[in-house]
């Protein structure tokens, strides 16, 4: 399954996308070999980090230039918002750490790094730096749960994985595929590849996918 074009010549130009899809950390999530303390550790810097994350896609809203662009960064607010966090808070809900609790985490530096770096990309630049910044964890994730649905031998993080892999997720990657493809040829034309642009929302994306990898050595680091 594809993203859009935009996102397939990005991922295909940044080398360590395959040390953040296939990272131990999501190895781990497949096989049902990570540690059920790892993962809760994760959830509780993941919540923190989606906080941040809607913030940060409510602010695309404020860049978009038509109805449309601010049609699919709002549909995107509303499923961060009210399916990944809603399982964020099911899960640990169930290992006995409430919502405050989650809410009240202090952010490792890993997590901290990335959301700056994601708001910053959006509060410096336009919605195409902003966009190149958020398209990595979005799409990764879309990516890494298809892939673990197919591949899986565990069903510890099964709904974990479903999140991930279901039909309306899969649904927001391919709505975000859009947006970019439309975001791109919008502001830099049929031949944004010979943009000048390029190679800096090229430099973005990889950058962000550097910090995935580097939340993912979270994970496994509680």
């Amino acid at each position: 399954m594809t993203y859009g074009h935009t996102f397939q010549a990005w991922r295909d130009n940044t080398p360590a996308w395959p040390a953040y899809t296939h990272h131990a950390f999501v190895q781990g999530l497949g096989d049902g070999t990570l540690a059920h303390a790892a993962f809760l550790h994760y959830l509780k810097q993941d919540y923190v980090f989606l906080i941040h994350f809607s913030r940060a896609w409510a602010l695309a809203i404020t860049k978009a230039d038509t109805v449309e662009e601010m049609r699919l960064a709002a549909g995107t607010v509303n499923g961060l918002i009210n399916e990944e966090i809603a399982l964020h808070i099911s899960t640990c809900a169930a290992a006995g750490i409430d919502e405050a609790t989650l809410f009240a985490t202090q952010e490792r530096q890993e997590n901290l790094a990335y959301t700056r770096y994601v708001l910053d990309a959006g509060h410096s630049g336009d919605l195409l730096d902003l966009l190149a910044a958020l398209a990595p964890c979005v799409m990764g994730y879309g990516e890494i749960g298809a892939h673990l649905a197919s591949a899986k031998t565990s069903d510890t993080y099964g709904e974990w994985i479903g999140t991930y892999a279901s039909a309306e997720y899969q649904q927001l990657c391919q709505d975000v595929g859009m947006l970019i493809d439309g975001a791109v040829v919008r502001r830099l034309g049929d031949s944004a590849h010979a943009s000048p642009r390029w190679a800096s929302l090229q430099a973005r994306f990889a950058m962000a996918t550097q910090l995935e990898v580097g939340f993912w050595d979270m994970g496994l680091d509680p």
